[in-house]
């Protein structure tokens, strides 16, 4: 095995990865209860909670490339992890929300969804990744079948685009576009990976 590969394979990795996923909310906490989040604290923990729900979303769809790519096969080995950590950021972006600006007042925050596309469009991205996590452990995988699992988590890609969506329609109020051509531009090379490796011809059998 290549060094990386053995770095990545090795007992410590996922505990590192761990680790270093939950930093993030660490910081964020810390910031809430130290007050050094801005004039605007509760604002500040949405859209943090919500971009780095897209920064894993990515992290988690880059795997298969970079795995391919550079032939660190053991990066699989991470790809569940990185998933549930999307799922987790969801989660706290949704309930930062319905919290901090909602004061959970059910019949608001649905009253809310269902005013406002942006909020309706990312609680569709949210809902589609509660089947992705409920499935992720290896029992749903053996109940499921490998195929009927494989089928049912192609539904990251329908994420991808309403949690792309949602970001778009959120900056669209103050036309600041610069962040969303970002993420676009590196969602769109990581499903257009997969759309060429689907569709490219199939290689031809080496000459004997």
């Amino acid at each position: 095995m290549s060094a990386p590969n053995q770095l990545l394979a090795s007992p410590a990795a996922k505990p590192i990865v761990f680790v270093l996923a939950l930093l993030p909310a660490a910081w964020l906490v810390w910031g809430a209860v130290a007050d050094t989040l801005g004039a605007n604290p509760a604002e500040a923990l949405i859209r943090a909670t919500g971009d780095w729900t897209l920064r894993f979303l990515c992290l988690t769809l880059a795997v298969t490339p970079l795995r391919q790519a550079t032939g660190w096969h053991a990066l699989a080995r991470l790809r569940r992890l990185l998933g549930l950590f999307t799922f987790f950021y969801g989660v706290v972006h949704f309930l930062c929300f319905a919290w901090l600006d909602m004061g959970l007042d059910v019949g608001a925050i649905v009253q809310d969804i269902a005013k406002r596309p942006f909020i309706l469009v990312g609680t569709a991205a949210l809902l589609t990744m509660l089947p992705l996590a409920a499935t992720s452990f290896n029992a749903a995988i053996k109940a499921l079948g490998g195929r009927r699992w494989q089928l049912l988590h192609r539904a990251v890609y329908a994420t991808a685009g309403l949690a792309l969506l949602h970001f778009f329609w959120m900056r669209s109020g103050k036309h600041d576009y610069a962040e969303v051509a970002v993420y676009a531009a590196i969602l769109g090379v990581l499903l257009g990976w997969r759309v060429w490796r689907r569709l490219r011809p199939a290689p031809r059998p080496a000459l004997p």
